[in-house]
């Protein structure tokens, strides 16, 4: 068991790429705390864990809440003693609106989800980390977090900013035993599309041009295999990078 005894928080883990990576930390041997707004979907999650032989707590959290946010780190720590992974997940989509188009109201919803979410949680971790001398963090970023072709303005922003944490982080923290790293998924099957509320046409149009070439979609398991190798000691000297997963998607352009 690659993360045998390690105590790990996944959020939105009620489905998709959050569901599979818990259920895999669980086999791996982790306690996973199973952090969603959709507390339901979050318990049934850590309910089949431990029906599977595994530990696993639900909490609900609105990541957009800093409260809530604390209070996920705490349940982890009150639980199970500790916390040696923070799998930062959660996300939602903007509406593929380019610039000339976005609003105030969906640009502030996006970045406090997708971007001031990592921040707060990984500021929330790294104190217990600095005092255990070790930590993991993956964030789940996106193709998006490099391209300007894939998403709209916001979710475009937001996920470069996921990138710059990430490999800020990995290299502040580099010698106190921290790591921190980045997976960009490409199309995955998902239910992120459902976050998408009156879909810009412009911004989706020009988002056809690249969608075109994507060679398959992926999905949520094997996603979950690359969080499992960096949060592992096989990814010991993997920090401050991002993982692409994409199937080759971005690799032609």
């Amino acid at each position: 068991m690659r993360l045998k005894d390690k105590v790990a928080v996944v959020t939105g883990a009620a489905s998709g790429m959050g569901k599979a990576i818990a259920e895999l930390y669980a086999t791996e041997g982790a306690k996973v705390v199973v952090s969603d707004l959709n507390i339901e979907g979050a318990q049934a999650v850590a309910d089949g864990i431990k029906a599977a032989g595994g530990e696993a707590v639900a909490v609900k959290t609105n990541v957009a809440d800093s409260g809530d946010i604390n209070t996920m780190i705490d349940t982890a720590v009150n639980t199970y003693g500790t916390l040696d992974i923070l799998v930062n997940n959660a996300g939602i989509m903007d509406n593929m609106a380019a610039i000339g188009e976005v609003e105030d109201e969906r640009w502030d919803l996006i970045f406090d989800v997708n971007t001031k979410a990592v921040m707060r949680a990984i500021r929330k971790a790294i104190p217990i980390f600095l005092e255990k001398g070790n930590g993991v963090i993956v964030n789940t970023a996106s193709t998006g977090g490099f391209s300007g072709a894939h998403a709209g303005a916001a979710y475009t922003a937001s996920k470069h900013a996921v990138i710059g944490i990430t490999k800020n982080t990995g290299f502040m923290y580099a010698q106190k035993g921290i790591r921190c790293n980045a997976i960009a998924p490409g199309a995955t099957m998902t239910n992120i599309s459902a976050s998408i509320k009156n879909v810009d046409e412009f911004g989706a149009s020009r988002t056809k041009v690249t969608q075109g070439v994507i060679p398959r979609v992926g999905q949520p398991e094997e996603i979950a295999q690359v969080a499992l190798f960096l949060a592992s000691d096989e990814s010991s000297f993997v920090n401050g990078t991002v993982v692409s997963a994409d199937g080759g998607w971005t690799a032609g352009f």
